[in-house]
């Protein structure tokens, strides 16, 4: 009765965490976080319809600044089907919705896998996840910043006896492609100190890579940059580098607090023979071994009895 009670108590956090949890409990709590999160999700998505025009007009800012774009005084896109407009509101109310329901969902799925991780564990990703989210938005200014200058050098290259006007759908797919990806970009550095916060490289041989990393950087900046003057290119080129050494000096401050680096080849380089111990140690002469005693032979087995002389009156 005591343990029932302590059971009933006790949350489903600390059942799930100390594997007191049944499997078909664990499909139940995923159904209902997976009900929560859709609910979020749907909410999410009508207030996206409701900011939809808003954001495809911040989006389309960068084209509506060039010369030639504007006629009548209003920003000139083409529509190629009847519904392309109407399909491309809803799916930036989709990813609007992602982005305003991403408390909820990701509250969900946290509450979800955090029971089987350690303590320690638990802290490392909730300071990646308070890193990821700034860095993510930072990559995504510097790409609408550089859309707007690559902009003007993509349209002008055609010449003047080519129309400028662009299709409402692939052009907004261009800038969120650009944003998505020098978001992604900006989160290499969290891909770095996890590797060095769960003790597969140590600061100092990263800092050894950053010939390698400065090279795929730029060379990563000149693929996806729209443009091939070297102003977009360098400027992620740059944001990635110092934030890459960033990671290192972060990287070196946790081996010297953990005592990495102290082990006895850590001064070594890797063409470096390790010290070896040849002096030869004495051979000493083994201990007396006494003779065992002898071994007595076995006892007589009696014979068996007769049936009927193995039980009394009584059985």
């Amino acid at each position: 009765m005591a343990f029932a009670l302590r059971r009933r108590g006790s949350s489903k956090f600390e059942r799930a965490a100390d594997g007191s949890m049944t499997l078909i409990e664990h499909i139940r709590e995923l159904r209902d976080r997976l009900f929560r999160a859709s609910i979020g999700i749907v909410v999410g998505f009508g207030l996206g319809i409701w900011l939809a025009r808003p954001v495809r007009s911040l989006l389309q800012e960068p084209y509506c600044q060039l010369d030639g774009s504007v006629v009548d005084g209003k920003c000139q896109f083409t529509q190629l089907g009847p519904a392309d407009v109407l399909l491309l509101d809803l799916k930036i109310a989709l990813w609007v919705g992602l982005i305003i329901a991403a408390p909820v969902w990701l509250y969900q799925l946290w509450a979800f896998i955090a029971p089987g991780l350690h303590r320690h564990e638990r802290k490392y990703a909730y300071i990646f996840t308070a890193l990821a989210a700034p860095l993510f938005a930072a990559g995504a200014v510097l790409a609408f910043f550089v859309v707007s200058k690559g902009l003007e050098f993509l349209v002008g290259i055609a010449g003047e006896d080519v129309a400028n006007t662009l299709e409402i759908t692939r052009y907004i797919s261009f800038v969120t492609n650009m944003i998505l990806m020098f978001g992604v970009a900006f989160e290499f550095p969290l891909i770095v100190l996890m590797l060095n916060f769960v003790g597969l490289v140590s600061g100092r041989k990263m800092l050894g890579w950053w010939r390698i990393a400065v090279f795929i950087f730029f060379l990563f900046a000149a693929i996806v940059t729209p443009t091939p003057d070297p102003f977009g290119m360098t400027a992620l080129a740059i944001c990635l580098c110092a934030l890459y050494f960033a990671a290192v000096g972060v990287a070196m401050l946790n081996d010297r607090r953990r005592g990495r680096g102290r082990e006895i080849y850590a001064g070594l380089d890797d063409d470096e023979v390790s010290p070896l111990d040849t002096e030869p140690e004495p051979v000493t002469a083994g201990g007396r071994v006494d003779a065992s005693e002898p071994i007595t032979g076995p006892e007589p087995v009696a014979a068996p009895q007769p049936i009927e002389r193995r039980y009394d009156d009584m059985t």
